[in-house]
């Protein structure tokens, strides 16, 4: 014997306005333009199809509250991001402010700079000097260069070298450059790690070292004097 056939499930008819509301719904969901206030589909009627279009207001409704929640979240982080952007320029600007004010190079006298060094020295703090010292150099076309050491208690060869590259640099440029503020225990130490300094120009106080300047400069002028003279 045959067995009966399964029953066709019921039919409904459906509006096509209904539908329409509904696509309606979609495209604004996927236009981001949703808005539960406004674009909800109303549900007149009770039938088979009332409990799908609730399911789609259900369904616009939580992805509206999860996309505002991950906008609420977006904007949050962007204010943090901002935040911690200000956070590391205000640093930036203090370490620069604190490398300039560890690091002051002072016009002692017109064509006559001096660097008086504080502390500890290092390869970072070592080239961060140097850049400045040159930059100044040049941009106030100084003829004499002082590296006041006074300010200095330990010195071993690393630190020496970082001196004698410094001397080195400016002498590049043109300028003359020396080295004051030795004490006797430096120079005792500077003799037992056997640190070769006779290339380098080396007195005992800024004093000196302004005084060695003014003989250069004195001297360096009165040969260019010379020198046009004889053309």
């Amino acid at each position: 014997m045959s067995q009966p056939l399964p029953a066709s499930p019921p039919t409904v008819e459906i509006d096509l306005d209904r539908l329409e509301r509904i696509r309606d719904v979609l495209s604004m969901i996927s236009l981001g333009e949703f808005d539960p206030a406004q674009h909800l589909i109303p549900v007149t009627e009770e039938d088979a199809f009332s409990s799908f279009e609730e399911t789609i207001n259900l369904f616009a409704r939580q992805l509206h509250a999860s996309v505002r929640e991950n906008e609420l979240s977006i904007q949050k982080l962007e204010g943090t991001r901002r935040e911690l952007e200000e956070k590391l320029s205000t640093i930036e600007q203090q370490r620069l402010a604190i490398r300039d004010l560890s690091t002051p190079i002072i016009e002692l006298w017109e064509d006559v700079l001096t660097l008086p060094i504080v502390g500890v020295m290092d390869t970072q703090r070592s080239l961060d000097m140097t850049e400045r010292l040159l930059h100044r150099i040049v941009q106030g076309k100084a003829r004499c260069a002082i590296i006041d050491i006074t300010g200095v208690e330990v010195v071993d060869t690393a630190t020496a070298n970082h001196f004698i590259k410094m001397v080195n640099a400016a002498r590049l440029l043109g300028t003359y450059c020396v080295v004051t503020g030795i004490s006797p225990l430096i120079a005792q130490t500077l003799v037992q790690i056997g640190v070769d300094l006779r290339d380098v120009k080396t007195l005992g106080s800024l004093r000196d070292g302004l005084k060695e300047c003014f003989l250069y400069l004195r001297n360096h002028t009165a040969h260019r004097a010379l020198d046009s003279s004889r053309r």
